[in-house]
Parts: structure tokens; sequence; C-alpha cells
């Protein structure tokens, strides 16, 4: 019999930011993960504080960004691996009056750390621009795939990954105590992302989910060394690739890419990129999505040992060092979390 003081069930962007919170604080965990919730691995990954359809602040932007940043540090030193690129956002201008509302916005207490008070003009002959740009500080962009891959590889050489699925009806409850398998462990924490609707523990917790594609295209003529946003995100990846996306799409429940989004991102970057460009893949993904754009935090009501790490959106690479720190500080310490992620505010 294996002992541990947590079992966590998913190996996403949520899973990871409590781990870690796990190492710090000396806590045994193993992680279970079947590679079956892609909506981490498939994200464009980034961290950008503000919402930029409408020119505001993104929740708790400034306390997810100061947990968040020296976290991945943290991972990549770790992993020896590199991950997190540092990447100004252009947001695309499409008349005087945008303009005028970003320069309103960047007054904004919270908004005027982040936004750009110096227009950017459009120098770039393959994108069309002619009202110039905003620019977006202390953005950046996160390799989810890497960062997985990279983690789960040292998870491994720790002996703290179980590549299984994990079987929610062998929970025995035990006292104070649970066991699964040959695992006697103190806290299982559920992580799995969309994968939670076939958890019987907290399968009724209102997690929407919602779909999203993404293209990767190469465009030698582009040259873009900043994520520029217009009616779709282009992001640089280096070597002349860059990942268009994405879409949203609630009633598909699917991992597998469609024709149709992937018309629609065409069409999109067409709007504003003139040159020619070459598709060379397309992935897709449902997100772990709430209506409220909340994250769902929280303990069930009756198994008190089994909590509940999810709900994170298009937003995880920011928001999920600061839901995890909440949770472990929740379990270990009695602290209150936030009731705004609580999953109580659904009761």
């Amino acid at each position: 019999m294996k002992n541990v003081d947590y079992i966590v069930v998913g190996c996403g962007l949520a899973s990871i930011s409590f781990c870690e919170m796990l190492k710090a604080n000396d806590k045994s965990f193993v992680v279970f993960d079947d590679e079956s919730q892609r909506s981490s691995k498939v994200a464009a990954g980034l961290y950008n504080p503000v919402i930029l359809k409408r020119f505001s602040a993104v929740w708790k932007a400034k306390e997810q960004l100061a947990l968040a940043a020296p976290l991945y540090e943290k991972i990549e030193a770790e992993t020896q691996s590199h991950f997190d690129y540092k990447l100004p956002i252009l947001r695309r201008f499409t008349s005087i009056e945008e303009q005028n509302k970003w320069f309103t916005a960047s007054d904004k207490p919270l908004l005027e750390p982040y936004l750009s008070t110096s227009l950017v003009k459009n120098n770039n002959p393959s994108v069309d621009a002619p009202f110039g740009f905003g620019e977006v500080l202390h953005a950046g962009r996160i390799d989810t795939e890497t960062l997985i891959a990279n983690y789960k590889a040292s998870l491994k050489q720790q002996d703290r990954l179980i590549e299984a699925t994990f079987k929610h009806d062998l929970i025995q409850f035990e006292g104070e105590t649970l066991g699964y398998e040959s695992i006697s462990t103190k806290q299982i924490i559920f992580a799995e992302g969309f994968g939670v609707k076939h958890n019987p523990y907290f399968k009724t917790i209102p997690l929407a989910g919602s779909k999203g594609e993404i293209l990767t295209i190469k465009v030698p003529e582009l040259k873009l060394d900043k994520a520029l946003k217009s009616s779709v995100f282009v992001i640089p990846l280096g070597d002349d690739l860059y990942h268009v996306g994405a879409t949203y799409n609630n009633e598909d429940k699917t991992n597998t890419p469609t024709e149709a989004a992937k018309a629609q991102l065409i069409s999109k970057l067409k709007s504003f990129v003139t040159c020619d460009f070459e598709i060379v893949d397309h992935v897709a993904g449902v997100r772990p999505t709430v209506k409220d754009r909340r994250p769902l935090v929280g303990q069930h009501e009756t198994h008190q040992q089994l909590y509940v790490l999810n709900g994170l959106g298009t937003r995880g690479v920011m928001i999920a060092p600061y839901v995890a720190q909440q949770l472990f500080r929740y379990i270990e310490f009695g602290e209150a979390l936030n009731p705004e992620i609580d999953i109580k505010r659904f009761s």
C-alpha cells in the first residue's frame, strides 16, 4: 500500500499549478492522467490581462500575473525547458472611435499598467491596419504542449505519474483516509477539465464547455514579432509559424476539428492579413467554461475529502496558479475560498 497526502486526477494547467503548491509545502502526491482531455494542450496559451473586445480589465489580473510569472519560471528551471515567451499584443483598431476608446481605457487604474498610450502605426505590408494598433504590455505566451509534456516527464521520473484512467467507482471511504487500488490518501483533487462530466461526484457542477479550434499556419511574408488581435488572434511561434484562433462552439463537445471552424478562421484571417499562407495544422479541444466566467473550485458537500479544481475557461494559463493556491490554502489552512470561485455559489 502506497501512502500519499493527495491524489490529483488530470494533468492540465490546473493540476500542474496545484502540484507545484504540494511540492512547495512538502506534500506527497500522485497524478493520474490518461490524456483524454485536450483543452490545455491545444490552447493558444496567451496570458493577457486585458479583455480586448471591450477594453476592460481581466478579473484579478494583477493577482494572477503575480503568481503565474514566478511559477512558470520555476517550472522552466526544474524541467530544464523553455515555454514562457514574453509577447506584447497589438490590438488592431478598426476606426478612430476605437482609438479613442483605447486611450480613455488606458486612464483607468486597473488598465493603466497594461495599455500603452502610444499609438502603434502599421508598417507591415502584409497587414491591413489603416488605423494602427494599441499595444498590451505584460502579456505573453505559454507553450502549453511543451509545458505539459515536460512536466509529465518530470513527474514520471519522480514516480509521481500514473498513466491510467482514474476509475471513480473504485474509491473506498475508510474514515479519515481514502483507498484507491493500492494507494491510501487523505484527499483527492479532481482537475479533469471537461472530463468532469463523467465524474459521479461532481458531474452536476454547472460546467458548460466550449469547443475551440486553432489553426497553425506558415507565412514567410508576415514577419510578426508580436501577437496580433483583430477578429482573431495571430500568435507568432517562430520559424514563420503562427497560431490562428480561436473559435467558440457551445454545442459541439467533441475534440474533432471541423471544416466549418476552419473556414471561419480563414475568412477572419483574410480580412486583415493580405499575404498568402499555408495551413500546417488544425486542432480542437473543449474548454471547461462556466456561465459566469469564473472557475469552479471547492469541496464535495457529502464526501469532504473530495475536491474539484475546474472551470478555468479561456484564460487557464493566467488563472490556474491563483485558483490552485486558493484551494490548497482552503484545504490545509482553512482559509475561505474567494466566493466568486467557490462551487457553493451555485448551491
